[in-house]
């Protein structure tokens, strides 16, 4: 089988995971610390703070912006669904904005349209890896006096205009899940350049505590481990190399792929660098399922991330939302189709799923 993904663990992790258990220093060590530098250095902010999962990054990066009940957030619909939940934790109203319909990401126009005297905040999510219009975005947030997250849990090293992402709002939140560009397992970072708001995370994280046994407020345990940080800077160390790599494999894919009838490839923006957490093609004239039925008989995995708008799940259902809110995503959720794209692939490989996908259709 030809897995979706594939997390790339060698001598080097385990290795570190071993250091850690002989230490004895499992947790809140000189790893964590050491971690955090290391990525807020590598993506171009002035502070990070280690967390146990990019949800908890996200939520607590909302704590921090002074997200309230009832307050507005806007985001995209067409993601997974922890970017809007961690709106609901705070009791706040996730507002949904429209994708744009060729790099599935959020709308800077729809969001003009959705900004009320409510709205506190915009989450931009860079899908699949592929960077948000960010100047067009931050542009908006700073003339509405409107806080700007962004959500870079697919996308660390991808880069808008030559920076980064993370380094664009006032806040930034990355996942190092199993499937992720890098990965601690689970685990995440919240990134910002304001160092009275990392601060208050970092006390958020840790159950409220600025000191030993010093609660200031209401927290949360929320920490990394030291084994998650030791993996975490040798991931860290293999991001760029691992990255170009998908890069190349999304340029095989599309290089052969583009051009066939009832096929759309990614599109990445010339200002923007790609790093392809996914490979996501669109099958039109509603021949995915009959592409994922023989890909699967080829021992070819394939997935649809995301099936259908956030809004559009039960629990969002129950809470009053409907269908036609979006209509962009809403199509583009029937047609997207991720193939294979991760750094474990051989040119075997590749060459297979060009040719099983072409003979799909």
């Amino acid at each position: 089988m030809i897995s979706i993904s594939k997390p790339m663990i060698g001598k080097e992790e385990i290795k570190a995971v071993i250091d850690v258990l002989q230490s004895g220093s499992l947790v809140q060590g000189k790893n964590v610390k050491l971690f955090e530098r290391e990525f807020a250095e590598y993506i171009g902010t002035a502070h990070a703070a280690a967390v146990s999962s990019g949800t908890a990054a996200l939520h607590i990066a909302l704590e921090c912006l002074g997200i309230r009940p009832g307050d507005e957030v806007i985001t995209t619909p067409f993601t997974f669904i922890a970017t809007a939940n961690a709106v609901l934790y705070q009791k706040a109203k996730p507002v949904f904005a429209d994708i744009k319909p060729d790099t599935y990401n959020i709308n800077p126009d729809e969001i003009k349209k959705k900004i009320t005297d409510k709205t506190k905040a915009v989450i931009a999510v860079h899908l699949y890896g592929n960077p948000c219009d960010m100047e067009h975005i931050a542009e908006i947030c700073r003339e509405k006096g409107i806080a700007l997250v962004e959500d870079c849990a697919q996308a660390a090293g991808a880069e808008y205009k030559g920076k980064k992402v993370g380094g664009f709002g006032d806040m930034a939140v990355f996942s190092f899940y199993a499937t992720k560009n890098m990965s601690t397992g689970e685990g995440g970072m919240i990134a910002a350049d304001k160092k009275e708001l990392v601060e208050r995370a970092k006390v958020m994280i840790n159950q409220g505590q600025s000191k030993e046994y010093e609660h200031v407020e209401l927290g949360y345990n929320y920490r990394m481990t030291e084994i998650q940080a030791a993996i975490g800077m040798i991931q860290l160390k293999n991001l760029d190399s691992w990255n170009r790599m998908r890069i190349e494999n999304a340029n095989f894919l599309t290089e052969n792929l583009k051009g066939i009838s009832g096929i759309g490839t990614p599109i990445a923006k010339p200002e923007a660098k790609h790093v392809f957490h996914q490979y996501t093609i669109k099958v039109l004239n509603g021949k995915r399922g009959r592409v994922m039925e023989h890909l699967k008989n080829k021992r070819i995995d394939s997935r649809v991330y995301y099936p259908k708008p956030v809004y559009l799940q039960p629990f969002y259902l129950r809470k009053g939302f409907r269908p036609g809110l979006c209509p962009v995503a809403e199509k583009i959720s029937e047609q997207v189709l991720s193939l294979p794209v991760h750094p474990g692939l051989t040119q075997e490989n590749l060459n297979r799923i060009v040719s099983e996908v072409k003979n799909a259709l």
